[in-house]
């Protein structure tokens, strides 16, 4: 990856990109809400959420938008957007990850500009696809010339990274206590970045947390709420 590449990977994403992940806790709220998660559970927790939901799933489908996009194979990287979509079973997740993906989307084409990135508005805005956030991102990133081990690997630290900032702005561990639990996730990253890539279809793209489902169910409905999942 040349420098150019990697300085656009950078900046896309930094938590001062226009994302929208400020206003998510990946369910970890909902998780505090209904009593389970303490500051002991939050490592446990987040590599469970690696290994079996954001590993599978979105870093998957980030991984298969960037080679439709960089092949310019379009009905592939739109079959990867819906079956992203289709795994999603809440109505909350599937809201944000829309949401963020079109503001990152929004933002990539005004910021970076491009045929690629122009492509994929032209498809979202014709409803053609939803463009949940790891497709756009993998879509961007095909786009900047980053090459796709770096662009899953940039996108689940970022989503650990949001994910152990919440826990900070909720209350249960301070910005040390959450930068040792963001190194200590550097393992289960880098898994969840090989099965990501290890994948060849849409039908890779799965998560099974149902734990997850039942508590982001009941965060929908949670009468005082300071993340929108």
């Amino acid at each position: 990856m040349n420098l150019a590449s990697l300085l656009a990977q950078l900046q896309l994403t930094d938590s001062a990109f226009p994302s929208g992940l400020y206003t998510l806790s990946h369910g970890l709220e909902g998780y505090i809400q209904s009593g389970l998660a303490g500051p002991a559970d939050l490592p446990g927790l987040l590599a469970d959420l690696l290994s079996h939901a954001v590993g599978p799933g979105d870093a998957t489908a980030l991984v298969l938008a960037h080679r439709a996009a960089a092949e310019g194979d379009w009905d592939r990287l739109v079959a990867a957007d819906r079956r992203l979509h289709a795994v999603k079973l809440n109505r909350e997740l599937r809201s944000a990850a829309t949401r963020t993906g079109r503001q990152v989307l929004d933002t990539a084409g005004r910021v970076f500009g491009g045929p690629v990135v122009g492509k994929l508005a032209a498809l979202v805005r014709e409803g053609a696809t939803p463009g949940n956030h790891a497709v756009v991102v993998g879509t961007v990133h095909a786009g900047l010339g980053v090459p796709e081990r770096q662009a899953v690997a940039g996108d689940l630290f970022a989503f650990a990274s949001s994910w152990t900032a919440s826990a900070v702005r909720m209350g249960r561990v301070d910005f040390r206590q959450a930068q040792a639990i963001l190194y200590g996730a550097h393992p289960g990253i880098a898994r969840a970045a090989a099965t990501a890539l290890a994948a060849r279809s849409p039908y890779d793209i799965h998560a099974s947390v149902p734990l997850a489902d039942i508590v982001s169910a009941a965060h929908e409905r949670a009468e005082a709420r300071l993340f929108t999942t």
